[in-house]
């Protein structure tokens, strides 16, 4: 028979086994499973609710860089925007495809730029366009010269970003940064998060009265959009003091599959309609809905490469100082915005992970920002804008993420959104809100860690933690943050305690405040 033969006797469970032992005991040790006390299966959870978290960037990168046309009229595809310049009348077609060729591109960088973060960082951290960065680059930047021009400038920011790393000038800042405004930082990150998770499902507003922002509708939730992150919310809540494992992931899945439902009952529809009206009550990024084959098509990556790192510099053809002066300004606030948005991630990130050592420094720094360095670099290299670490990676950390191997599980997600972006698609921004919410009362927690009684740290603290969410900006905040620390020691007499890196930064932090009255002054206004 063939259990008596050598052959199968040779072939005994015994040695598959050793072989998977070996291979796991290997994964583990490069990931540093079992040393951050994780397993593979919180990795893969928390993979994946990261990539939950940050899917929305597919959908929203194209609307912003996708749609904004350059100063000759031209989308990123290289097609003009308008079919009629006269009278301004866009060529939608030519947006659509535009806007498509801007989602595949979004995905493979990110995909590849993440899963480089778990391979190399080896720290749980996703990758992907910089909201914000590319907001400046399509309304600021691009309107100034040609998209491979403007995609030039980034490429231009992530090489000097590059270069401050392996000089160590990156690493020396952030370590430079004192204990108090680390802890500001990521109290700050996490009141923005909720902030951005509440606006995304149109919990919070703007509306069009005389407050800035409101409670959903005229001071009131209405709609079923509202309700269904209401009911994810409190399902995640439920979930959580129950200790049920993969509750951000159960939150997110559950969410769905119930505004799925509710979408194909009531017909609710976008919150932007197609002819540009607004419904109130409508869903206000994807629409959940089971996709068809149809859906599914060939992505189009005619967008990489697409490049001119020497145009920008002379977008009429002939050299200015004022307007080399002008876009020195706009790669610098291109590179501060980065800079330290990824600082602030890195701390927030590693603080609720448990990852940070008694200086506060993450472990593998270097190659950390190093990746993040790179992301930029293939940013403009894949005209997507600059790619940058992720604050909402913080939602994967709180399911359990530890090490790189769940940005690895996030990459492989926005690798195969390339091709199934129906898929990601079907998850609505209002399914997602309720874990960034909780994610920042997790980090809320760590506001304990400042020393409030005493007015030297807690007042730059303070000033980083509410201006994060109050101007919808990290680097705001940490700007504020940092200026503030150093006059005060100035004041008390104790200007030799300020790390001198932190008065290069925060004078470099004056200028970046002062950017408005310095480009008024190269313009001669």
């Amino acid at each position: 028979m063939v259990q008596n033969s050598p052959k199968a006797t040779h072939s005994s469970p015994t040695a598959p086994a050793s072989t998977s032992n070996r291979r796991t005991s290997a994964l583990d040790r490069w990931f540093e499973i079992s040393k951050r006390k994780s397993t593979v299966s919180r990795e893969v959870r928390g993979g994946l609710v990261t990539f939950f978290a940050m899917a929305y960037i597919l959908a929203l990168n194209p609307i912003i860089i996708g749609a904004a046309a350059d100063k000759n009229g031209n989308l990123l595809s290289g097609a003009p925007k308008f079919s009629d310049v006269a009278q301004e009348t866009v060529d939608w077609v030519a947006v659509g495809q535009s806007q498509a060729m801007v989602a595949a591109a979004t995905a493979l960088i990110a995909g590849l730029m993440t899963i480089l973060m778990g391979v190399w960082g080896r720290f749980p951290i996703g990758i992907a366009a910089g909201l914000g960065l590319n907001a400046l680059l399509a309304y600021v930047i691009a309107p100034q010269m040609t998209w491979p021009q403007a995609m030039g400038l980034v490429v231009w920011e992530g090489i000097l970003i590059t270069l401050f790393v392996l000089t160590g000038l990156r690493q020396a800042v952030f370590r430079a940064v004192p204990s108090a405004l680390r802890t500001g930082i990521s109290v700050g990150i996490g009141l923005f998060i909720t902030f951005v998770g509440l606006m995304d499902a149109g919990v919070v507003r703007k509306p069009t009265g005389s407050t800035p922002v409101e409670l959903g509708i005229n001071g009131s939730l209405q709609g079923w959009p509202i309700a269904i992150c209401v009911i994810g919310f409190l399902l995640l809540v439920f979930l959580h003091v129950r200790k049920v494992k993969g509750a951000m992931l159960i939150a997110i899945l559950a969410t769905t599959a119930l505004a799925i439902i509710v979408e194909a009952i009531a017909n609710i529809g976008p919150f932007f309609r197609s002819d540009g009206s607004v419904n109130e009550t409508g869903w206000m990024l994807n629409v959940p809905a089971l996709p068809t084959l149809s859906d599914f098509t060939l992505p189009d990556l005619g967008l990489l490469g697409r490049v001119d790192l020497i145009g920008g510099f002379t977008p009429d053809g002939t050299f200015s100082w004022s307007v080399f002066l002008g876009l020195l300004l706009l790669i610098f606030s291109l590179l501060l915005a980065d800079f330290f948005d990824t600082m602030g991630t890195v701390v927030a990130v590693g603080q609720e992970a448990g990852l940070l050592n008694k200086e506060g420094n993450p472990p593998h720094l270097k190659e950390i920002l190093t990746v993040d360095s790179l992301a930029a670099m293939s940013g403009g290299l894949g005209s997507v804008s600059s790619n940058t670490s992720y604050v909402e990676s913080t939602a994967g950390v709180a399911e359990g993420a530890r090490t790189g191997l769940s940005s690895v599980i996030a990459g492989v997600g926005f690798l195969l959104a390339i091709f199934v972006s129906p898929v990601v698609n079907v998850i609505p921004s209002e399914a997602v809100a309720p874990v960034l919410a909780f994610v920042g009362f997790l980090m809320m927690s760590q506001v304990l860690h400042v020393n409030w009684d005493d007015v030297e740290d807690a007042i730059p603290a303070f000033l980083t933690i509410v201006l994060m969410p109050f101007t919808y900006s990290i680097t705001v905040g940490i700007g504020a943050g940092f200026i503030t620390f150093a006059l005060i020691k100035l004041y008390l007499g104790k200007a030799r305690q300020v790390h001198p890196l932190m008065w290069v930064v925060a004078a470099l932090f004056v200028v970046y405040f002062a950017q408005g009255i310095l480009n008024s002054l190269l313009n001669g206004s």
